[in-house]
């Protein structure tokens, strides 16, 4: 660490996956009550790859906000290896591995508009450099047999699984136990949950245009697969496999073109966590989903996720420690490519999470 003078970044200045590039600055020293990491791996997410294009502006904090150079990624697993002053660092010590959280200042309860000030990756430089001050805040112990590349799986996808499936739930009393679990597809957020919901006690459904990724699946568990190329109108098959109840709780990461689907296969009294929007962020011409008749038809919640606060995030450690879970790192590229990570993340090949490699071994 001595004789370490320089960070090595990559920067975007969100105009295009292409135009990434990398720079370097002076090393920089925890201040009061902060703790400097040095990072070993981080996870990408699919909001990575919009920063870095420009189109991550549906959050009235970002949305306003000129474009800027910026440090993307949000996710690392890293090693403390300086400490400043103050009495928040007294749980902290140079050695401890730990993982970022997302909005830095999210520690407990609902997040409100003023944490949006605090992401990792925007409007904050995220983790994708060689070292970063942390406050001492912002950061929790990651579980102590996973390596750098599994721990960096869990800032995001990870912890917006947990709560999806327990957030409604208070804290300390997370449940699944019996329920459906409906997950949309296989990238992080998705296998997250799938690990998490099979781990907690409950029946989870599979969807993808992917047989070799349903076979994935499940090998991870998954108790029925639904390829949605070959059957379209998923949502007649979700409703067959669980004798017309429907799902419990349903992931749904499509948008525009799965949100009616999703209506259509939860069960009475059901939660549908909204998540993301491949499919789209806008009903088509001349389409129109009213979420307010589908949700009183069969009781639903429809409920927006935006990650959790650190003690959700603790919380959920401790359960991955119980039952000794991996997550599921589908490639891992050397730092240097961080460019192509972006790019193979984008394409969508990818079944579970994308890492970047920062610190060599």
């Amino acid at each position: 660490m001595a004789d370490v003078q320089e960070v090595k970044q990559w920067q975007t200045l969100q105009d295009g996956l292409d135009n990434l590039y990398m720079t370097t600055s002076a090393l920089p020293k925890p201040g009061k009550d902060e703790v400097l990491v040095e990072i070993g791996a981080v996870s990408l997410n699919y909001r990575d790859t919009e920063v870095a294009m420009g189109l991550y502006k549906h959050h009235k904090t970002i949305e306003d906000m000129p474009p800027k150079a910026i440090v993307p990624g949000a996710d690392m697993c890293g090693v403390i290896v300086a400490v400043g002053e103050g009495p928040a660092t007294v749980n902290w010590k140079v050695g401890d591995r730990v993982l970022s959280t997302f909005n830095q200042t999210h520690t407990t309860g609902q997040v409100k508009a003023h944490h949006m000030a605090h992401g990792l990756g925007l409007p904050l430089d995220g983790v994708l450099q060689t070292h970063r001050v942390f406050p001492s805040y912002g950061l929790v112990k990651v579980p102590e047999y996973m390596t750098d590349q599994e721990g960096a799986c869990l800032p995001i996808a990870a912890v917006t699984a947990w709560m999806s499936i327990n957030g409604m739930r208070p804290l300390g009393q997370a449940g699944g136990k019996d329920e459906v679990v409906l997950l949309q597809g296989t990238g992080g957020v998705s296998i997250s949950g799938l690990q998490i919901a099979k781990a907690s006690g409950a029946k989870a459904i599979v969807t993808s245009s992917s047989d070799e990724k349903l076979q994935k699946a499940k090998a991870l568990g998954a108790d029925y697969l639904v390829n949605y190329r070959t059957n379209p109108e998923w949502q007649d098959e979700v409703m067959k496999l669980t004798h017309g109840e429907g799902a419990d709780i349903i992931f749904e990461c499509g948008g525009a073109k799965t949100l009616g689907k999703s209506f259509d296969s939860v069960a009475f009294g059901g939660l549908i966590n909204s998540i993301g929007y491949l499919s789209g962020k806008q009903d088509e011409p001349g389409d129109r989903t009213n979420v307010n008749l589908l949700a009183l038809r069969r009781n639903v919640t429809l409920k927006g996720i935006l990650n959790g606060p650190r003690d959700r995030f603790d919380e959920m450690c401790d359960f991955y420690r119980r039952h000794e879970l991996h997550p599921v790192v589908d490639k891992v590229f050397p730092f240097e490519e961080a460019k192509d990570a972006l790019k193979y993340l984008f394409s969508g090949g990818h079944f579970g999470k994308v890492v970047v490699q920062v610190k060599k071994a």
